[in-house]
């Protein structure tokens, strides 16, 4: 088995959504625009119908947009990907960095092996999880010193400053964190 990328046709029904209810239109208005029914209609917006290109058409029109616009904006393809690990040669602690997500995601999975520039400060716009998968680690992040053994979790709010310093030559780091490109919902309640 190698590694596997299987994509799936873009699913539109979510920008089609979103652009209906910014227009605050129902989905009879936009049946009776467009020439299409309701239930076809609902089935495009819960992707489990695809509309044809003509489909496409008139219903981009009854929503004052066009077919481009809606494709661009719809949900990216479904993808499956694996990334294989690297064969490392025993006892090689050179610290290294390793993407586990290719390509433009809403998250990104690194893993940092060995040490890196500790003195180094971070501070993301959106949410971190980072994983001891091996060995150990100091994080400093708001003024406070976290000490981080294998199976420890760190979760770091979006803004947070941190940095880290393996403190073990074997340490591996799993860092997932949601990407820059995407706008952080904040939680008013705090």
């Amino acid at each position: 088995m190698g590694d596997h990328k299987e994509q799936q046709p873009v699913r539109v029904g979510a920008a089609v959504r979103r652009r209906r209810r910014a227009l605050e239109l129902t989905l009879a208005v936009v049946a009776e625009r467009s020439g299409l029914s309701v239930p076809f209609l609902s089935q495009v917006e819960n992707d489990r119908a695809r509309p044809s290109r003509t489909s496409l058409e008139k219903l981009a029109d009854a929503l004052r947009t066009t077919a481009v616009e809606l494709l661009a904006a719809a949900d990216p393809a479904a993808s499956v990907d694996v990334v294989r690990a690297e064969p490392v040669a025993e006892g090689d602690f050179t610290p290294s960095t390793r993407p586990l997500v290719r390509g433009h995601h809403q998250l990104h999975a690194s893993e940092f092996t060995g040490d890196h520039d500790a003195g180094r400060e971070f501070q993301h716009r959106n949410d971190e999880l980072m994983y001891v998968a091996d060995g150990a680690v100091e994080i400093e992040a708001e003024g406070r010193a976290y000490r981080l053994g294998r199976g420890d979790t760190l979760y770091l709010t979006g803004g947070v400053r941190h940095r880290w310093r393996a403190t073990v030559p074997d340490t591996r780091v799993i860092v997932v964190a949601v990407a820059e490109h995407i706008e952080a919902v904040q939680d008013r309640s705090r």
